[in-house]
Order: C-alpha cells, then sequence, then structure tokens
C-alpha cells in the first residue's frame, strides 16, 4: 500500500519535478557561464610594460659600457644613489680599457666611493652649500650644487643628473670620485717617474 501511495505522489507532482530539474539546470548553466567570462577577461588584460631595469641600459648613451658593468654590480631590490664618472672619465682619470685584465677590480673599488644606500636627487641639494654622505664604502662624499643645478661632489662636477635606472639614481659625473690613496695607485708610471725626478733635482 505504501508503494502505491508514494507512487501516486510522484504522478501527481510531475510539474514540480520537471521545475526542479529546470532550476537546476539553470543554475550550473549560469556558473559554467560566469567561469567562462572571469577567464576571457583575465586573458585580455594587457601585461604590464616593462620599465627601465639593467638589462636596458645598453640604451643610455649617457653611461657607457663601464658605467654599465658598475651598476649591475648593485642589488636590483635596493636604492642606491651613484655619482657614476663618465665613460670619458673612466678612460681619462683611471686609463682603463675594456681589454684590461684589472678592470673588474678598479669598477669594484669606483663602485664603493661613489654609490650611497639611499636617493639623492639634485632637489635635495643646496647651491653652494656641502652635505655629507658616506658612501658603501665608508668613504665620505661632499655634495652640493652649482648656480647651473649641476651636481657637485668632492669637487667632481656632474655632465648628467637624476638619470633613474631601475632602483639607481645615477649622476653621470665629469671625472672620478675617489680618495687620494686610490688616486696615487691609478695614477700613470710615466707622471710618478716625472715627479721623482723632480724632487731629486730639488734635492
Amino acid at each position: 500500500m505504501r508503494r502505491r501511495k508514494i507512487g501516486a505522489l510522484k504522478l501527481k507532482n510531475p510539474v514540480k519535478f520537471i521545475c526542479i530539474i529546470v532550476s537546476v539546470s539553470f543554475i550550473i548553466i549560469q556558473i559554467i557561464s560566469a567561469v567562462q567570462l572571469t577567464n576571457i577577461s583575465a586573458s585580455k588584460v594587457p601585461s604590464p610594460k616593462p620599465t627601465h631595469t639593467k638589462s636596458t641600459l645598453s640604451g643610455v648613451s649617457e653611461i657607457g659600457k663601464f658605467g654599465e658593468t658598475v651598476i649591475k654590480m648593485l642589488p636590483e631590490d635596493l636604492a642606491f644613489t651613484l655619482f657614476l664618472p663618465s665613460e670619458e672619465a673612466f678612460r681619462r682619470d683611471l686609463r682603463l680599457n675594456q681589454n684590461d685584465s684589472n678592470s673588474y677590480a678598479v669598477l669594484t673599488r669606483v663602485l664603493g666611493f661613489s654609490a650611497v644606500p639611499r636617493w639623492i636627487s639634485t632637489a635635495e641639494l643646496e647651491q653652494g652649500k656641502e652635505k655629507i654622505y658616506e658612501s658603501i664604502s665608508g668613504f665620505s662624499l661632499y655634495a652640493s650644487k652649482d648656480l647651473n643645478e649641476r651636481v657637485v661632489v668632492n669637487g667632481v662636477v656632474s655632465e648628467q643628473r637624476d638619470l633613474k635606472m631601475g632602483n639607481v639614481l645615477v649622476h653621470v659625473m665629469d671625472g672620478v670620485v675617489m680618495d687620494a690613496e686610490f688616486e696615487q695607485s691609478v695614477q700613470p708610471q710615466d707622471e710618478d717617474e716625472d715627479e721623482d725626478e723632480v724632487k731629486e733635482d730639488k734635492v
């Protein structure tokens, strides 16, 4: 008797049963459609344009090959200011050539003298009034700017300023910021000999 009653109930409510099936199917279709739309939207989102990083430095003429090498020595995720010698200054003051076997060691010393672990923009400096900063090697840097808004560090004047290379703020200098001992070590041998001859003549 119970089976007959249950069967009768099922037969009496076929419309309700069909409505339930249709409703569930509709919900499933809506969910699938929403997922597909989300995937399509995500695929159409443009990827961000790359910013200037160390891999794109070759397009900046002010930096030069030696400058690129020095910048690549710095960690990419930290802010630095670099008072970087120009390509001409590397050759003129340090007698560096691309084929020199000791060029990397020299560039490492230059980095120690000229890099500061923070940003120092031209706007931060004052005309004729020096501010003292400490390089990553502990070398004291006396920085200011002149009347032409050029950066001046330990008497060396900038050629280009406020060049942002990733997290590195670069001031290209018309000379090399270095201590007296290192400057003496990079002097050409003939100049040293001339100085010795002058001393002997005086004696």
